[in-house]
């Protein structure tokens, strides 16, 4: 079986060197994903802000696949400034995010490719 791109106008367009998300049989791989309006304006404001709009843009992408946010089975996010911004992207992960919660990596990168983000997070979601 091929893979299928997922694509969709509620969240912010890919750049031509990638795709919104793959599936892969009853996987779904998202790309990283920046807190950027679908209008590809970064959102203002703290972490928190940015980690929402993240979030709500994965589920947009999610929601193209015919999945929802619980059924993340992985979540990858990279944190420009972790010892600073690890609790308050927390606080708006744990609102967020179903129970119970995806297996789950963080780690500090030197730096973000998306207009000085300071957040950038993926998902592998499952339906089977």
């Amino acid at each position: 079986m091929p893979a299928e791109y997922i694509l969709t106008k509620e969240a912010p367009p890919p750049l031509p060197v990638y795709s919104q998300a793959v599936r892969a049989g009853n996987y779904v791989y998202t790309s990283g994903s920046v807190g950027m309006t679908k209008d590809k304006q970064m959102v203002e404001g703290t972490v928190q802000d940015r980690t929402r709009q993240v979030i709500n843009n994965l589920e947009e992408v999610l929601k193209a696949a015919g999945m929802t946010l619980k059924n993340v089975v992985k979540a990858n996010i990279y944190l420009s400034k972790l010892s600073e911004d690890f609790e308050s992207m927390n606080e708006v992960y744990e609102k967020m995010m179903p129970d119970p919660k995806p297996a789950r990596t963080c780690v500090g990168v030197a730096q973000l490719p998306a207009g000085g983000t300071d957040v950038e997070i993926e998902f592998v979601a499952y339906d089977g």
